[in-house]
């Protein structure tokens, strides 16, 4: 049957566009799936989605009236990196446009240098588009020695449009969170 299939005419032709319109589709799989991250990414920072915090470079020249935002912070540690990680500053209340700067500490309790870094989160995730971030820490590589200790300010404010937001308007608190996660592949790793 074989030989019947080699020998119908067009049969080559038709399996060479084939071979190329599957290999054009994984290319493009391929493709895809290396830029998913940044894509997600993007569209996470331009939406707010999921808590996505925006980036600002200074906050209002002053607060608006309306009633404050309780602010709560937490700090988790990945359990692939020996380190301890909390919030120094406690909750924080602040009128929506008015900037604040709080502290997280990072130290390293194992007994070798290693490499961290943080991602983060805003709940509620609705109130991460208006919850603006002007200096922060994420994303950043951390190098730690054994049983140092870094401070890491974090410095933002609340847009003010989130009273005029129908689905924030009724948001009075939120938690910015951050979680450490070893870096693997780093210099401190191979040392």
């Amino acid at each position: 049957m074989t030989a019947e299939l080699q020998q119908t005419p067009g049969w080559e032709p038709r399996n060479r566009r084939m071979l190329a319109v599957l290999g054009l589709v994984v290319a493009g799989m391929v493709a895809l799936a290396y830029a998913s991250v940044p894509l997600y990414d993007l569209f996470c920072r331009v939406t707010g989605f999921g808590g996505t915090t925006q980036q600002a470079s200074s906050a209002p020249a002053s607060p608006v009236a309306g009633p404050p935002v309780n602010v709560r912070f937490d700090a988790n540690v990945n359990p692939a990196l020996n380190w301890h990680f909390e919030a120094i500053d406690g909750p924080v209340s602040l009128r929506p446009g008015e900037e604040v700067v709080i502290r997280y500490r990072a130290t390293n309790i194992g007994d070798a240098p290693s490499v961290g870094t943080a991602t983060f989160n805003v709940t509620p995730a609705k109130a991460g588009p208006y919850f603006m971030k002007i200096d922060c820490f994420c994303f950043t590589e951390q190098e730690l020695a054994a049983g140092e200790s870094i401070d890491m300010p974090v410095r933002f404010f609340i847009d003010p449009d989130i009273g005029a937001d129908v689905n924030t308007r009724q948001v009075n608190e939120i938690v910015l969170s951050y979680t450490f996660f070893a870096l693997q592949g780093s210099q401190a790793d191979k040392s």
